[in-house]
């Protein structure tokens, strides 16, 4: 299985943190987030790992090819979006589209997440062409990407959603089948029309979720976070502390 990380932006409600340096390496506990994802990714059956890059794209190729040696089992690349300034990630996802020739998993760079969870979703059932990551909570607020659910399928995904809001997308993905055409012809239609540069990736699952090949996954109770804003990695910072105190333990 391949997996692609989304850091190709540059995180600016992180600023000043990010004045220089992308997103994805901003420290959590003194580690780069993309280690953290790349080191819960080496738990799991994968084989390759595409970083997609753009703002201060040399930051995060230095993080790949520090962690190669460290992950022998996994094949890390990077791919350049040179278009990161003017689109939103549905852009970058339209130049990963070479990378999307057979089964693979797409996760946003912000989305910190232990190993249990992508191993829950790399064994889900296989007859979906699309299954999304799912969790649920008591409410949900404006900066959360809300999601329609009925009987284990997706029927609505978006920040702007409310009636019959029951889960959130944690930003992970698995695309099997005919996942990876539907999504690839989704992606390059979107694009050719004026408003593609602007929109999020998501809108194309939310489109391919309306006419039914999307599944989810629902990983409630398994541990992840998103860091979004300042707020967020104060959260993270506790969230992953508590990992490693777990991980010692154990």
């Amino acid at each position: 299985m391949k997996i692609i990380i989304l850091s190709a932006g540059q995180g600016r409600r992180l600023l000043p943190l990010t004045e220089r340096s992308p997103k994805c390496a901003v420290p959590v506990n003194g580690t780069p987030m993309l280690e953290w994802q790349l080191r819960e990714i080496s738990k799991c059956d994968v084989n390759a790992v595409t970083v997609l890059t753009g703002f201060c794209a040399d930051d995060v190729d230095s993080i790949v090819q520090r962690m190669q040696p460290e992950l022998p089992d996994q094949h890390l690349t990077c791919l350049h979006n040179p278009f990161y300034a003017v689109t939103d990630n549905l852009g970058t996802c339209w130049v990963a589209t070479r990378e999307m020739d057979e089964p693979f998993v797409i996760i946003n760079g912000d989305t910190l997440f232990e190993a249990p969870i992508l191993q829950r979703l790399l064994s889900s059932p296989s007859n979906a062409p699309i299954t999304l990551v799912t969790d649920r909570k008591g409410d949900y607020d404006a900066d959360d990407m809300k999601v329609i659910t009925v009987d284990g399928q997706l029927r609505r995904v978006g920040k702007h959603l409310s009636d019959g809001v029951n889960g959130e997308s944690i930003g992970m993905m698995v695309f099997r089948n005919k996942g990876p055409a539907l999504f690839k012809d989704k992606v390059e239609t979107i694009m050719r029309k004026e408003e593609g540069t602007k929109r999020w990736y998501l809108s194309a699952i939310d489109e391919l979720a309306q006419q039914g090949h999307v599944n989810i996954c629902d990983v409630a109770g398994l541990s992840w976070c998103e860091v979004d804003d300042p707020s967020d990695l104060v959260h993270a910072e506790q969230v992953l502390s508590a990992w490693r105190q777990t991980s010692a333990i154990s």
